[in-house]
């Protein structure tokens, strides 16, 4: 794949990041933030860097789409796009992590991905506090400050540290799920997808389980690792796609880890 030059985008998103985001990092008022939902917070940063990210990205990519978080919030119907047709669509999570943005924790990056057709084709996560960015090509592997990113092996669930999010399960099903923690080495929760998706990428997490799939928190991540060569899939094993806002993703370094995973996360 190649509609544009992957570097080219990730010094738009470096850019909107030090102009836009990092400023307002542990400097915001507290008429700048304010919940869309009870407990789903969005501030000026998030609106100033998804605005100029729309701007920027349409402009090096003439007739292509935006789905953007902040956007779909105000209008669900956007979110469509995706599926809808053979435009490319750029799919933006401008600041993912805003509750820790927002509390002064540096666990926070700026999400994007290109689909085509319903497929992601690329995707970016970069964490500016961490001047780390990953990007990934559909075909083309997952890459990071020169170098391939390869995802860990995985193993024995004892022997695993990941990433088991229960926040959007149903009341039950989280509590069950909750048990399971002392079944793995170690399970984390980072409130920011993208620093999970960072963790599986450099080798820190070899697991990671979510409930909610909307595509701004995923199809980058989800790119970048299997093209790292994990496994991603839906909860019910079928392919994970942008598109997909239910059925949950799980996401192992290998198949015989991501098998027995299912079976004692969903036995």
């Amino acid at each position: 794949m190649s509609l544009l030059d992957p570097e080219k985008v990730a010094a738009i998103i470096r850019e909107v990041a030090a102009t836009e985001i990092v400023p307002r990092f542990r400097a915001l008022a507290k008429g700048d933030i304010r919940e869309k939902s009870p407990g789903d917070f969005v501030t000026i940063a998030d609106e100033a860097a998804e605005r100029v990210l729309t701007a920027r990205l349409t402009d090096l990519l003439p007739g292509s789409l935006v789905v953007g978080e902040e956007a779909c919030a105000a209008d669900p119907a956007i979110l469509s796009r995706i599926t809808a047709g053979d435009d490319p669509v750029w799919i933006i999570d401008p600041v993912d992590g805003t509750s820790n943005f927002a509390n002064g924790r540096p666990v926070f990056a700026v999400l994007l991905a290109l689909a085509v057709g319903g497929k992601t084709v690329a995707g970016w996560i970069y964490d500016p506090i961490g001047n780390r960015m990953a990007i990934a090509e559909v075909g083309q592997g997952a890459w990071m400050g020169g170098e391939r990113l390869k995802a860990l092996p995985g193993g024995p669930t004892l022997s695993l540290r990941g990433s088991l999010s229960t926040k959007f399960f149903p009341p039950d099903e989280k509590k069950r799920l909750e048990t399971l923690r002392p079944h793995f080495a170690s399970t984390y929760r980072l409130f920011c997808a993208a620093h999970e998706y960072l963790n599986l990428l450099t080798g820190q997490g070899q697991f990671a389980l979510y409930n909610r799939t909307m595509p701004w928190d995923h199809a980058a991540g989800a790119l970048a690792y299997a093209e790292a060569g994990g496994l991603v899939a839906k909860l019910d094993g079928t392919p994970y796609g942008p598109g997909d806002v239910t059925g949950g993703i799980l996401l192992a370094g290998d198949q015989p880890t991501w098998t027995d995973l299912r079976r004692l996360l969903f036995p």
